[in-house]
């Protein structure tokens, strides 16, 4: 078969491999994650020595709200990691932090502010159209 030989070379897909150098924990925190686009710290080029925009929250909600799609980025991103690599323990681990901590800050805007998903909404009449929609911009910016 085209496979069965040693001469193939496969560096070409330059995946990250499960092994010994690559256990020291090269992640970034879920901010900087979802500001590059990347959760890895050796993954990130910039394209043309431009630089990626951080967003900023202008209210306690934005705030609550930035951090939930910084965690589900996070999660999302380990999740595809852990496709290729999934014997590696330590960032499955920080999966589930991330997995628990994206639940209680969920459970938590919903409590404080509106839900998030249509499966969170336990009341007795549909509020939806009472809420304020992403574009109605309550002093925020464009991004959150």
């Amino acid at each position: 078969m085209l496979f069965d030989n040693d001469n193939f070379d496969f560096s070409f897909f330059q995946i990250p491999m499960n092994n010994e150098n690559n256990r020291v924990n090269n992640l970034l925190q879920p901010k900087e994650a979802l500001a590059r686009g990347n959760s890895f710290k050796d993954e990130y080029v910039p394209y043309k020595k431009y630089t990626y925009y951080p967003v900023k929250a202008n209210n306690q909600q934005e705030e609550k709200l930035l951090k939930i799609m910084e965690l589900c980025f996070a999660i999302n991103d380990l999740n595809l990691y852990l496709d290729l690599n999934p014997d590696d323990t330590e960032k499955y681990s920080i999966m589930k932090k991330y997995v628990y901590e994206m639940n209680r800050l969920m459970v938590e805007y919903d409590r404080l502010y509106s839900p998030l998903t249509l499966d969170d909404v336990e009341k007795n009449s549909y509020e939806w159209i009472d809420n304020p929609w992403p574009w109605d911009n309550l002093g925020g910016n464009m991004y959150v």
